[in-house]
């Protein structure tokens, strides 16, 4: 894989004219922090694979999938020998309000196995393989064959998620529907608001909900709480702004949506484990050493 980084920002060297980049990499190399908008999908063929995201350490083995959320800083480790799938398609340019609903059942990543996805696991291995064939074969429509492949996979993740299986006294399948047609409201609702001052009374209502009952329904439908959705949307964000060194991080602060610079120094460091300065200083000087090409 091409080291295309400055600093622990990796620009993903995308297929000619496409938003997609796969590499079948058999490199003994490992690859530093880093972070990019697009998705990225590991699946060893051959030996197992180690990655680090955020809090959690991955040690993923020959078939398992691990698909890590966009703008996540991570780090990849290979053994001595082995092969290996590594998948980025960049879904940004693609407006669904579904894909804000999935994000969070994902993050920071998610690792696919038999034992822990066994409903899931065969069909998204499939579509890997699948993936990479048309990847390595391109012809006319193939990155939109590719993209909907990996869009099935998200589809597997998030229908399979204990929110679509469970039933409780008061949510027949009619309900189900209109929660999540709510929910995506929702989300899309945050994802355009989220440098305002949102309230979880204020969503609530909007939603039509008690803030307590909106509550535990957004944990089950996002596998997240309001407010760590919000401030996920927030950091995101406050990456980008990073990039620039003409901004100060106060001003990184109030652009992101953090009524005080403690409040968003605290969540920062919280979900990257640093700070944004030191985020800033890794973007500016780290790996400055590091030639601009070779293999990740």
């Amino acid at each position: 894989m091409i080291h295309n980084l400055q600093g622990i920002h990796e620009t993903v060297d995308y297929k000619a004219d496409t938003q997609i980049c796969l590499y079948y990499n058999d490199e003994a190399e490992n690859y530093p922090p880093h972070w990019h908008p697009s998705f990225e999908v590991i699946m060893p063929v051959i030996n197992d694979y180690r990655v680090v995201c955020g809090y959690n350490d991955y040690h993923i083995k020959e078939g398992e999938i691990l698909v890590i959320c966009p703008c996540m800083l991570h780090e990849l480790f290979a053994p001595a020998t082995g092969e290996r799938i590594i998948f980025q398609p960049d879904l940004s340019h693609i407006k669904l309000k579904e894909l804000d609903l999935i994000t969070p059942l994902l993050s920071p990543a998610i690792l696919i196995t038999k034992e822990e996805y066994p409903q899931v696991y065969e069909h998204i291995h499939s579509l890997m393989l699948e993936i990479k064939d048309e990847y390595m074969n391109f012809t006319t429509y193939s990155e939109i064959s590719i993209i909907a492949k990996f869009l099935e996979i998200l589809v597997d993740i998030g229908r399979n998620h204990k929110a679509f299986h469970q039933q409780d006294g008061d949510r027949d399948i009619h309900h189900q529907k209109e929660y999540m047609e709510k929910f995506l409201f929702i989300t899309d609702y945050i994802s355009n608001h989220f440098s305002e001052n949102l309230t979880l009374e204020e969503v609530a209502s909007l939603a039509g909900f008690s803030k307590y009952h909106f509550a535990r329904l957004f944990k089950q439908y996002t596998n997240s709480s309001f407010y760590k959705f919000l401030n996920q949307k927030r950091i995101e964000y406050a990456k980008s702004l990073l990039l620039d060194p003409e901004l100060a991080v106060t001003e990184v602060a109030i652009q992101s949506g953090f009524s005080s610079l403690s409040a968003f120094l605290r969540m920062f460091k919280q979900l990257n484990l640093c700070t944004p300065t030191e985020f800033r200083n890794m973007y500016d000087s780290q790996f400055q050493k590091t030639p601009a090409s070779g293999k990740k």
